[in-house]
This record gives structure tokens, C-alpha cells and sequence, in this order.
């Protein structure tokens, strides 16, 4: 469920312009890309380097929730051929399905992250890649408190967002109506920290997706571990 911002497209009164279709719900948008999110954004070298940094950091056989899972490409597939035991979440139905055939050894659940119960220490490690930008400010620093508690003292983060000063702003991501929030890199940065994970890495990066809508973005990835 990877949730990129896309671009803004709002009049300055903050209603949206004329054109605009109404915002369509996460697990509607991604339904309605499948494989064509993956092909546009699998290949992000940034992305991979993070999932480096963060397979150097676990120990064998860790429990690592992916949130936002998407088609479980690269996420699950690489830890879960590391030999880490992988549950991904993602609200679309169908992502969920292609990431269960794309990756059999990892388990995937079709929810809201916000709406599932974790035990206290029950991972390992958490990513969160770009899977938060269609909720709101609110929603995103709660979510990451609580991952934050799911997470053993000492497990790991990677996270990854497109750091923009952004609140409820409409948008077009890959031809798709949405509502994105997000925050500025330094503030994002303060978020992660006052949820409970002391941040030791951060990487910014301009991407473009393979995609005809593409157009470059920035990307922040942030590492850090459970305080």
C-alpha cells in the first residue's frame, strides 16, 4: 500500500480545483494499480539500499512487520529470502493477493494497520514504506507510537516518506484522485523520535517513477531503533 503523494492540485482557498474527482479510499487506489505501483517504484535504488541497511541490523530468523506491504515487492521478498519471518499488512485486496503469490514464504493480511491489536515487543523490526501518506498528521504520528510499542527494545524502523509540509491536500498519485498529508523532513524526523525510536540514519533522494504520470519526488529514508 504504498502511498506516495502525487501533485497537489488544489485552488488557494483549499477546496479542490473544478476538475478534480473526489479522493478515492487507499485500499480503491491500489486495488486499482496492482503491478503497475510495483513496476513504477520496485526498482528505487534508494529503497534497496535501505532494506541493506536494515538486513545488516537483524539477527536470523527475526520477526519483521511490513506495513503497507503492497505486491511485496522488494519489501517481503528480501527479508523473507534472508530467512526473516515477514507479516505484511496492506489495505487493498489485491495487493494483498499478489504479494501471497509473489511471496509464498511471507504471511499477508488484507487490513487497516490502525485497526489491528499488536502484542507489546511482538516484532522485531517494522517497515514502514511510504504507507502513510493518505492518512492524516494525527493518524500518522498515533500509528507510529503504537508500532513503536509493537517493536522489542532495541528492534529496528526503517521508514520512508515523501517529506513535503502537506495537510489534507488533494492530489493526483498515477492518474488516481487521493488526499495526502505528510511533513517536512526535520518535523517527520521529530515524529519518528517522539514515538519512541531514537533515529540514527537518515537518507534523502529524488525519485522518478517508471511511469508515464512520473515526475520526479523526494524521498526521505529514516533508520532508527526502539528506545
Amino acid at each position: 500500500m504504498s502511498e506516495h503523494q502525487g501533485q497537489p492540485t488544489e485552488r488557494p482557498d483549499g477546496d479542490p480545483a473544478p476538475h478534480q474527482a473526489p479522493a478515492l479510499p487507499a485500499a480503491t487506489v491500489f486495488d486499482a494499480l496492482g503491478a503497475e505501483y510495483e513496476r513504477a517504484f520496485a526498482g528505487s535504488a534508494a529503497h534497496h539500499a535501505s532494506l541493506d541497511r536494515l538486513l545488516e541490523h537483524l539477527a536470523p530468523g527475526s520477526r519483521v512487520l511490513d506495513v503497507g506491504s503492497g505486491t511485496g515487492v522488494p519489501t517481503a521478498r528480501r527479508l523473507a529470502a534472508a530467512g526473516h519471518r515477514v507479516v505484511g499488512v496492506d489495505v487493498s485486496p489485491v495487493m494483498a493477493a499478489l504479494a501471497a503469490r509473489q511471496v509464498p514464504d511471507a504471511e499477508f493480511r488484507c487490513a487497516d494497520i490502525r485497526e489491528l491489536p499488536w502484542a507489546d515487543g511482538e516484532f522485531d523490526a517494522v517497515c514502514v514504506y511510504f504507507s502513510l501518506l493518505q492518512m492524516s498528521r494525527g493518524e500518522q504520528s498515533g500509528l507510529l507510537g503504537r508500532l513503536a510499542r509493537a517493536v522489542k527494545p532495541g528492534g529496528r524502523l526503517a521508514v520512508a516518506t515523501v517529506p513535503v509540509d502537506v495537510a489534507d491536500v488533494s492530489a493526483v498519485f498515477m492518474g488516481q484522485p487521493v488526499v495526502v498529508s505528510s511533513f517536512g523532513a526535520e518535523e517527520f524526523a521529530s515524529v519518528v523520535a517522539g514515538a519512541g525510536f531514537a533515529v540514527e540514519e537518515r537518507h534523502s533522494v529524488l525519485f522518478t517513477p517508471d511511469h508515464p504520470a512520473g515526475a520526479p519526488e523526494p524521498h526521505l529514508f529514516l533508520h532508527g531503533r526502539r528506545i
